[in-house]
């Protein structure tokens, strides 16, 4: 008798290959949690015709007095409780307010069930698909299920939401009836024009730990268990784009980028208002192809990479948003976190397969969100002009025959904030705008002069299979310090030109200058600080 296809031809036994098995293991896992999720559907259905009867919220059943309904404490009870780890599910009825008719029989709809303010990993029926962070094979990987649905939130293995900040809008529409939230997106012909394959740094644990790499896969890798009722959904998009920016029309005017009908290419005609075509210049657009990543984070990862304890990491995180996610502390045995914080885009300019050819000269530019510089154009720092200046310099890379990349973060001054920035404007023209105090006006207002930690910031660069960076242009010793230390080796770096540098953001580019930031021309001590100072209010009218 032939040996069977599925038996190895090489042993006498039925010994099934290490292929076979892969396969069959991987479909036992896909039957696995298709099951779960019609087991949750069940669970979900028995329990919504219970009666919601109050129930008193479990803290710490040894030491801490019962949190009720209304959020009274007991006659002579302290005002603070701490969470254990042990108690089952905490769930509390909803607060007895008469909202208007409609808003209440809405309610009712949505949220049918008590409110389940947290789990706990021993609770019956707690079953987390399977999430291995960092292993080779997606479908051993897992997906990232955060979702509370009634078929998820049994088998969740994520804390939090997608969409980062923007999941506060999203609960915001469904409050208001716009948005279904059983709403089963339809992700035909979203997969990605531009290829993002996978690089080692996907497979080890401790390179890529703030997103998830196989984000913008999602949907053809768990294409049978999305279809199967459990909510995965990407936390990544790829895409073509074309950029139209007038510093850009007026640099190709001068011929310090050139049009080459590929990269650069020119406008489309202008049109008059009678819509025939006008005689004036149109400018031109740049090619490119780009990336929006939301926040994923894998808790052990994030810790390590800060050296800090996980433990000291999700208190943290649990105590300073409020205590907006409780399973930080009552779930340790989900590893991941979806921070309610916008992330980061990408913009490459040539074909994306060179950023992971080493031969191939790559130029880079990490950014971080200033609103006020980038969209506004205000001159009270170099933020703007030091973009454009990178992204003509990832052109003329590009057209050298390499490749360009522009990171941009979500990290709106320093990651504090426009609010705190501008109290800080604020402070500096009031009380003397110089270089020497440039920093300390910041750390009077906020503690801290600067709070964006670039020791995540590296992972972008992995995941895009970075491997050296031939010309960095950015003055930031933060920067060039996370990415070195990351294993990635930078061979030169930019200053942003003198004349690009607004008068008034002398003060900010000095006091960065001394106070560690590269400079290739201009070397500057305190006594020079504060010889710099920035324009007074009083010098222009309001």
């Amino acid at each position: 008798m032939a040996d069977h296809p599925m038996m190895s031809s090489s042993n006498a036994g039925t010994v099934v290959s290490e292929a076979v098995l892969t396969q069959i293991l991987t479909q036992l896992e896909s039957l696995t949690i298709s099951n779960q999720v019609l087991q949750a559907k069940v669970d979900a259905l028995s329990s919504a015709g219970r009666p919601s009867a109050p129930v008193a919220v479990p803290i710490n059943q040894t030491s801490s007095p019962a949190v009720t309904i209304n959020g009274s404490f007991p006659s002579g009870s302290p005002p603070m409780t701490t969470f254990g780890l042990s108690p089952p599910a905490t769930v509390l009825q909803r607060p007895p307010a008469q909202p208007a008719p409609v808003s209440q029989d809405r309610e009712k709809v949505l949220y049918p069930q008590r409110v389940i303010l947290t789990t706990y990993p021993d609770q019956t029926g707690i079953r987390p698909v399977p999430l291995n962070w960092g292993a080779q094979d997606p479908k051993v990987r897992g997906p990232v299920v955060p979702s509370r649905l009634p078929a998820s939130i049994k088998l969740r293995n994520a804390i939090g939401a997608h969409s980062g900040s923007y999941s506060i809008y999203r609960a915001l529409a469904i409050a208001l009836g716009n948005l279904n939230p059983t709403h089963k997106p339809s992700y035909a012909n979203t997969e990605p024009p531009v290829a993002i394959p996978p690089q080692p740094a996907w497979f080890d644990p401790r390179k890529i730990v703030s997103f998830d790499p196989w984000g913008h896969l999602v949907p053809q890798i768990w294409a049978e268990q999305i279809e199967a009722g459990l909510d995965i959904r990407p936390s990544i998009a790829v895409t073509k784009a074309h950029i139209k920016l007038s510093e850009l029309d007026e640099a190709a005017r001068k011929g310090t980028i050139k049009v080459d009908g590929t990269l650069v290419i020119k406008s489309r005609p202008i049109l008059n208002a009678d819509y025939t075509e006008s005689d004036v210049d149109p400018g031109v657009e740049l090619a490119c192809s780009k990336a929006a990543v939301e926040p994923v984070w894998f808790l052990p990862g994030v810790a390590e990479r800060f050296k800090i304890s996980e433990g000291l990491l999700r208190r943290a995180l649990f105590e300073d948003t409020g205590g907006m996610y409780p399973e930080l502390i009552t779930r340790p045995d989900i590893k991941v976190f979806l921070p309610p914080i916008g992330n980061l885009t990408v913009y490459i300019f040539g074909k994306p397969e060179y950023m992971s050819d080493t031969s191939k000269e790559l130029t880079l530019r990490v950014h971080d969100e200033c609103n006020g510089s980038d969209v506004f154009g205000s001159d009270i720092c170099t933020c703007k002009p030091y973009l454009i200046f990178a992204i003509e310099e990832c052109i003329r890379t590009a057209q050298r025959g390499g490749v360009g990349v522009v990171v941009y973060f979500r990290k709106e001054g320093r990651a504090l904030g426009e609010v705190t920035k501008y109290l800080v404007y604020n402070l500096r023209k009031r009380g003397g705008d110089s270089a020497d105090k440039y920093f300390k006006s910041t750390e009077m207002i906020a503690g801290v002069k600067d709070m964006r930690f670039q020791a995540l910031m590296p992972d972008v660069l992995h995941w895009l299979g970075i491997q050296k960076i031939d010309n960095m242009i950015s003055m930031s010793d933060m920067k060039y310090n996370a990415i070195v230390s990351s294993g990635i080796p930078i061979l030169k770096r930019y200053d942003i030109p003198d004349h690009l540098i607004p008068p008034d953001s002398r003060v900010e580019i000095d006091a960065k200058i001394a106070a560690g930031y590269f400079s290739s021309t201009k070397a500057i001590t305190q006594e020079d600080l504060a010889k710099t100072v920035g324009r007074a209010w009083e010098e222009t009218e309001h």
